[in-house]
């Protein structure tokens, strides 16, 4: 998980940046909390929330498995569902304290690891519920804006080896791009391979 790194952020009345990248939930939490009097919007999918939307669940867990290249894994998630509809007329946005006293009941109530990756799941009354990191949050003078985005599939022995290299991951691989990772996988990673089967007891998972 890549850890927060945040500027102060703006006093309310101000406007602000917090430079996030798929913080932990309690440093998101924590960005919120001297803004709780704001609206608290969600952006996510090109729009962004309408004044009906609400916390419909909170969950967490502890997950283990094996990644592509037969690692073990293992890490906690805090997943909040936001419900995104139009509101009643003359309603407002929910305010980043009602948002937070959400998230700090089910702390008490249920448990919440505050390292744990932090996932939104976000959706309408009609549309397929997508997943989403936290991207940042801007701090306006009448709201606070949080702007989710997508979580992508990946291969996280590749991942790891661009990280160990210091180099940025392609957003979006051009066959020729994928033909130079998958030497990359099976060189340095240990990815799964058909050209190269696992050995019994170990390898691609």
């Amino acid at each position: 998980m890549t850890s927060l790194v945040i500027s102060p952020l703006a006093k309310p009345g101000s406007s602000q940046a917090a430079n996030l990248s798929d913080p932990t939930t309690s440093a998101f939490l924590e960005a919120l909390r001297p803004h709780g009097a704001l609206p608290l919007v969600v952006a996510y999918a090109g729009r962004e929330t309408r004044a009906g939307y609400h916390v419909t669940e909170v969950k967490s867990g502890r997950f283990s498995g094996l990644d592509c290249g037969a690692n073990p894994e293992a890490w906690t998630e805090t997943f909040v569902q936001v419900w995104d509809v139009p509101g009643a007329d003359g309603e407002r946005v929910m305010t980043a304290a009602k948002f937070l006293a959400i998230m700090d009941k089910v702390s008490r109530d249920a448990g919440i690891d505050p390292d744990s990756r932090l996932t939104f799941e976000c959706g309408d009354d009609v549309g397929v519920i997508g997943l989403y990191a936290v991207a940042g949050i801007v701090v306006e003078p009448r709201r606070v804006l949080v702007s989710l985005s997508p979580r992508q599939a990946s291969c996280k022995p590749r991942d790891r080896w661009f990280e160990a290299q210091g180099l940025d991951r392609p957003a979006r691989l051009t066959p020729d791009d994928a033909r130079t990772e998958k030497a990359i996988r099976e060189a340095a990673s240990g990815c799964c391979s058909p050209s190269r089967p696992a050995a019994k007891g170990a390898g691609c998972c």
